[in-house]
């Protein structure tokens, strides 16, 4: 047994670039412009302490939320194909978290042939250094080397590719940016492509108003925990006197821009004063904290923004039972 755990963590490295403080550097500044935009608005990033990200594993096991079902099932339909297909020696997941999809790939029986290290990068080292353990235990054939950091000022630490890349980009994260700032970041991530590697971007769909809006208006109150939990991470990291009770969940659908939106509203007026800012900001009931959006997305609008992105659609996989719920999008550089 000994022997084995010896040979488990030689197989596993995990870089860590920043920490909750770390990640945090830039926060004071853009809480700062947030809160005294209009409307107010936060960076979900901010969502992703340790605790939220426990909260966000817990919804993604809802009965309501079904974009992670969609997606595994997916993944269970495809990898076996995909692997085989792409013999990718390198495998690369944005936003890894607990790394659960991906064992579909790593499962496949061509990976022990072809596949030599996976690399998990997400911002909660906790996360990751716990699943990579798990990994290289299930996975004999497998090297981890995971890299804890910010998408936006740590991709250049990915270590390089040692053979064919296959870079995930799961869970439909994609929605979460607005239309410039993914097309920033798709250009961003086309740069850790070779002519070979590829891309697989998983994204929610366009469908039925009352599935897409119940996915995030759970009946058990996890996702309204989750949104109020960026109060509780801005009290901790700004000395914050925010009452997170005092805030209203409240998401809907924004037809007109094909998404999600998540809000925090003040049940009664309140007073906030944020310490470490030196500054105190009002909030009304007419007032909303915006806390996320997530764009939803047709076959249409995913390739015209691959086109802007500066990368070309592949293969487009999606469960038609009983509804295109889910898409995953297969895409490499344009030549």
């Amino acid at each position: 047994m000994s022997n084995q755990i010896a040979r488990s963590a030689d197989r596993l490295k995990v870089d860590v670039y920043v920490d909750e403080h770390g990640m945090l550097e830039s926060m004071p500044e853009e809480v700062r412009i947030g809160l005294t935009a209009s409307p107010k608005r936060l960076a979900p990033k901010y969502f992703y302490d340790e605790a939220g990200s426990l909260l966000f594993e817990k919804i993604t096991e809802l009965p309501e939320y079904y974009p992670t079902r969609a997606e595994r099932d997916l993944l269970h339909d495809i990898s076996a194909e995909l692997m085989a297909d792409l013999r990718p020696q390198q495998i690369v997941e944005l936003g890894s978290g607990s790394s659960y999809k991906t064992r579909q790939l790593l499962s496949a029986p061509s990976a022990p042939e072809h596949l030599e290290t996976y690399v998990p990068f997400d911002v909660s080292e906790s996360i990751v250094q716990e699943a990579s353990e798990e990994l290289v235990s299930e996975y004999p054939y497998l090297s981890v080397h995971g890299v804890i950091g910010d998408f936006g000022r740590h991709l250049g630490h990915i270590p390089a590719a040692t053979g064919r890349r296959l870079v995930l980009f799961l869970g439909g994260t994609i929605g979460n940016l607005d239309p410039i700032e993914r097309v920033a970041f798709l250009r961003q991530v086309s740069e850790l492509l070779g002519p070979e590697d590829r891309l697989l971007i998983g994204m929610d769909l366009v469908k039925d108003i009352s599935t897409i809006e119940a996915a995030y208006n759970d009946s058990a109150g996890v996702t309204a925990a989750f949104n109020r939990n960026m109060l509780h991470f801005l009290n901790r990291s700004l000395s914050g006197d925010f009452n997170p009770e005092a805030f209203e969940h409240r998401c809907f659908f924004n037809q007109a821009e094909s998404r999600i939106e998540m809000h925090l509203v003040p049940k009664t007026p309140q007073i906030v004063t944020l310490a470490d800012l030196d500054m105190s900001v009002t909030f009304t009931p007419e007032d909303s904290l915006w806390t996320e959006c997530s764009y939803k997305f047709t076959e249409e609008s995913l390739t015209e923004m691959l086109a802007d992105s500066g990368l070309s659609l592949e293969h487009f996989y999606t469960n038609d039972d009983p509804a295109r719920l889910f898409g995953l999008a297969l895409v490499g550089p344009i030549d």
